[in-house]
């Protein structure tokens, strides 16, 4: 049932490596994310949970070998005939993958659409190596869950105190936490009016931006304006207000 949902909802699914240039909310967080996990180090293997067809590892050049795991089909197609890149669909609450395997994972807006999140952060645990750091976004306070977070398949948003202490019962300490989208992320909620609109619309948006040039000149510039004003937006609210969390554990 779950998988179906995600192979059918294009705004998953049609997802691609142009989001980040086509969406201001997705070059935002990938922005953020890029600044808040910058390190030297070297990771020898990353996985992308949930990592839809617009993952953050395509973004990092630090990471050797890099995994896409998702429950959609679709977009990880994009992903079978590139080196060193290693798609695969299936559960995150059954990961096919051996103890210790991953120095590196992400899982950016995922763990909402788990209903057993408990399963979901242990396998995280699980496959993860000592050591190793794990990379999560989530939609923060149940205060602003709408018909939105309905819409797009989410069971809950998650209080800080709430998605630390999951984190900690297995074994996994936070690092850092910060906010990646503030109170501008309200302007979501608007496809709650008329989501198939909405949709075919995004859809109609990733076909010209892909097919003409002129207009992606043009619209390079206004995703990088508005990015921007998201990023500061993030930046300086109060933890109260911030509408999307991103956490960094690291596993002892």
């Amino acid at each position: 049932m779950l998988k179906d949902f995600y192979d059918q909802h294009k705004n998953f699914s049609f997802r691609t490596l142009s989001e980040y240039y086509l969406s201001p909310g997705i070059r935002c967080k990938f922005d953020i994310l890029k600044e808040k996990i910058k390190t030297k180090r070297k990771f020898s293997h990353g996985i992308d949970l949930g990592s839809s067809g617009n993952s953050i590892l395509s973004f990092l050049n630090n990471i050797e070998h890099k995994s896409f795991f998702d429950i959609a089909d679709l977009p990880l197609r994009q992903y079978k005939n590139k080196e060193v890149c290693y798609p695969l669909c299936g559960d995150l609450n059954n990961l096919p993958y051996r103890d210790e395997t991953f120095d590196f994972i992400s899982a950016l807006d995922v763990l909402e659409h788990i209903e057993n999140d408990n399963l979901a952060v242990s396998e995280i645990g699980r496959i993860l190596k000592k050591n190793g750091i794990a990379v999560i976004t989530v939609p923060h306070r149940m205060k602003y869950y709408t018909t939105q977070d309905k819409i797009i398949g989410h069971y809950r948003r998650y209080e800080i105190k709430q998605i630390i202490s999951l984190f900690n019962k297995f074994n996994l300490r936070n690092l850092r936490i910060f906010g990646v989208y503030g109170r501008l992320m309200i302007i979501a909620d608007i496809q709650s009016t008329n989501p198939k609109k909405i949709e075919q619309s995004l859809i109609r948006l990733r076909n010209k931006y892909e097919s003409n040039v002129l207009f992606r000149k043009f619209w390079n510039i206004i995703v990088g304006i508005l990015s921007k004003f998201m990023k500061i937006d993030a930046k300086f609210q109060s933890n109260k207000r911030i509408r999307n969390l991103g956490l960094i554990f690291i596993k002892k």
